[in-house]
Parts: C-alpha cells; sequence; structure tokens
C-alpha cells in the first residue's frame, strides 16, 4: 500500500529500510522522504515503523534434505 503519495512510497519499502537499520522517523525521511511534502502520511508512516521496529524478526531458515544410508 502506498503510504507517502508524494514521493510514492509503500509500506513495503519503509519495512525495507527498518530492515536495513532505519530505526527513526527521522531516518526514514532521510533516507526515503517519507513526509517530506504535504506531511499527510506523517501518522501512518509512524504507525508502520512503530509496528515493524516492535515485531519480533521472523527468520526462514531452509533445510537440506539429507541423506541417510
Amino acid at each position: 500500500m502506498i503510504v507517502c503519495v508524494c514521493n510514492n512510497i509503500s509500506d513495503r519499502e519503509i519495512r525495507q529500510a527498518i530492515d536495513l537499520g532505519i530505526s527513526t522517523m527521522d531516518g526514514l525521511r532521510e533516507a526515503l522522504g517519507v513526509s517530506t511534502c504535504c506531511g499527510n502520511c506523517l501518522d501512518y508512516a509512524v504507525e508502520v515503523l512503530n509496528e515493524h521496529v516492535a515485531a519480533p524478526i521472523q527468520e526462514t531458515v531452509l533445510k537440506r534434505p539429507t541423506l541417510t544410508s
């Protein structure tokens, strides 16, 4: 879903930025340009930020089959 219409930034892009180490709204503004034009996206961007920072990291580990004799 598009969060910032002015800069065409999606919630997925915000989550990816958080996964890469951005943890503040100032960081999102600098890296993605979120909430730098009209500001209407600020509330939802903060919501996405807070929810994703608080969520536990879900790591998927692929296991290879083992050969048994």
